[in-house]
This record gives C-alpha cells, structure tokens and sequence, in this order.
C-alpha cells in the first residue's frame, strides 16, 4: 500500500479536485448539471477519504485501524448531519434518528449479511472473536435503547423527544459506552479483536508506509473529509428535492446519508471476508455502528441545545420492531464465533425488508 500513495495519481487527484468543485460551486451555484459533478464528487472524496485512512490505519496497526476507519466515517456522517439541519432547521428534527437508525440497520443487517454470505461462499466457514464482538454488541443494544426506543415512551416531552436533562444524559452515557468501548478494543483486551489464529501478525500486509507518507495520506485525509461536508451540503436541496419528486418519505433522506458514507467502509469490510479475514470485517462494523450512535448522538444533542433545534430521537412502532429483530438475530450470529451462508441470507432478507419499509411504510 504504501508505494502506491503518491505513485497513484488518484489519491491526491480525487481530493484536489473535489476541493476545486467544492470552491466553484459555491461562487456559481448548483445547476443539474453541477449537481451531478457534486454527487461523483463526494463519491470521489468519500473513497479517497477512507483510502488514506487506510494507510494511516496500516501504519499504527489493528485494530486501531478500523477504528480509524470508523471514526472517519462517522465524522463524516456527523458533518453531513448537521449541515442538513443547519440548512432546514425545524423541519430536519428526525434527520438524525432516520441516519443513525439507518445506519444501525444498514451494518448490522446489509454489511455483516455480505460479509459473512461472500467469506461463506468463499470460504464455508468463517470465525471470529466472539469476546469483543459479544461485548461490541451488548453496548449498541444499550445504547440504541437509550437513544433510539425510550424516548418513544418517556412522558416528560410528548413526540419522542428528551427533555434537556434526559437528553444531556443520553449524549454523556452514549459518548462514555463508546469511549469504554474504545479502552477495551485498543488496551485492556486489544486481543479480543485479533484473529484466533496469530493475534501477533494478524494480517499479512505490504511493508507500512513510512513517517512521510502517513503524515501525507493523513493531510489528505482531512481535505477529503471537508470536500465531503462542503460538497453534501451544497447538495442537500437537490437530495431533499428528488425524494420528494419521487414521493419517497422523508426518512429515505437519513437512509440515503447513511448509504453514503458507509458505502467506502462495506467495500473494505467486504474485501476483508472474501480474503478470510472475518475478524477485521467484525470491528469494521460493531465498531462503525457504535461510533455512529457514540459520537454522533453527543454531537447533535449538543448542537441542539446550544441552537435551539428540536431533536426528535424515539423510533416509529415498526422501526421498533425492526431494530429489536435485528438484534435478536445478531445475537444469535455472533453468539458462536462461527458463520457460514444461512446467517448471512437471514441478516439480508430482514436488510431488505428494512429497505423495503422504508419506502413503503
């Protein structure tokens, strides 16, 4: 990987670019034609961002690499949220429940589905630590339950909501879960999140870029990371305006921002399960999961206090069922640390349904 970093153009040419369309459409304004540049843009600026978070990653190891990973797509995530919400105000009070349970759906269903039905096919059968994804999971029940289900039926505020002090309480337990979460994959059971088999030399890799590179494809990183935010947000009207010509729902808004961004990440997932490396496609997602809830509930619940937006986080009762179905089937796939191709079918048909619902609710 690391002699590929300035031998292959696209890696500063994509970010280069993207800032470049992201100065231009903002001095000329958004046309049809400008939009569709600004959407392969982000497309572009999203790749890129993951890319080099992956040299950066390879640099310092696993698993801080997938929680580089993570953490990069959830900044992303965050950003893209609250430029939508400065944008609309009042009217984007679920924007961050639809996006966050979106996600939710989408990794623990679309992207551990994939991943263990391409590393079954490949491979039969595949394991994984079943110590931290155990404990990866018991804290994203957790904390959905705290953001996304209770407010559902708290009596304090009416309309799903959190009155001020539950809703400061909520952000604090959710930003502490994931911060323990973060002690226990990177310190205190660093081991849990290494494959079985050699938790010294998990992976076979390339040699690790040197000092220069890391501190190049991190500078890049960032650039890509604010193309993505500016180049959303110039296009959120556009987005807003085709789901509505469609007659889609506004919650297809949270999952189309999900979709997004987790796209560069369910490819590194992916890739990981068909080269039997089952583990780090675990981390990349019970950890992207969690960081999505554990860092992005903080940030707009604090963004809400501060700007006076209404936050509306409680779930509608059939996203109530999904969620809690989804969880009940992934406790059973990773109660064992074993899969094969039957659990990843189950996690896909309920990720169909979800798509499904959230079309046609």
């Amino acid at each position: 990987m690391s002699s590929n970093i300035f031998s292959s153009g696209w890696t500063w040419l994509i970010p280069a670019l993207s800032t470049a369309l992201l100065i231009g459409a903002g001095i000329a304004g958004v046309g049809p034609f400008i939009a569709v540049l600004c959407g392969v843009g982000v497309i572009g600026a999203v790749f890129t961002a993951v890319y080099h978070a992956e040299v950066v990653a390879h640099r310092v190891g696993e698993p801080f690499g997938t929680l580089i990973l993570a953490v990069s797509v959830t900044v992303i995530e965050v950003s893209l949220i609250l430029s939508l919400m400065f944008a609309g105000g009042s009217d984007k009070a679920v924007l961050p429940r639809d996006t966050i349970y979106a996600a939710v759906m989408i990794i623990c269903n679309g992207v551990v589905g994939v991943c263990i039905l391409v590393g079954g096919l490949a491979h039969r059968e595949q394991t994984f630590r079943v110590e931290g994804a155990g404990a990866g999971l018991a804290a994203l029940i957790a904390m959905s339950a705290l953001c996304l289900v209770l407010p559902a039926f708290t009596t304090t505020t009416a309309g799903g909501t959190y009155s001020r002090s539950q809703l400061v309480f909520v952000a604090l337990a959710s930003l502490s879960l994931w911060a323990v979460f973060v002690f226990i994959q990177t310190v205190r059971h660093r081991d849990y999140f290494l494959p079985e088999a050699d938790p010294r030399n998990p992976e076979a890799h390339a040699e690790p870029p040197t000092k220069g590179e890391t501190w190049a494809s991190f500078g890049l990183l960032m650039v890509s990371l604010v193309s993505v935010v500016g180049l959303a947000k110039l296009l959120s009207p556009t987005i807003e305006s085709a789901v509505e010509s469609v007659g889609a729902p506004p919650a297809v808004i949270g999952v189309v921002i999900a979709m997004l961004v987790l796209l560069p990440e369910t490819w590194a997932a992916v890739r990981a399960a068909s080269a039997d490396r089952l583990q780090t496609s675990m981390n990349l997602a019970i950890g992207s999961a969690l960081a999505s809830i554990g860092l992005t509930i903080p940030t707009v619940a604090l963004a809400a206090m501060v700007l006076g937006f209404p936050l509306v986080l409680g779930l509608d009762p059939k996203d109530l069922v999904m969620l809690a179905l989804t969880f009940l089937v992934s406790a059973v796939t990773l109660g064992t640390g074993r899969t094969q191709l039957m659990q990843g079918a189950v996690h896909l048909v309920i990720f169909a349904a979800f798509l499904l619902l959230a079309l046609v609710p």
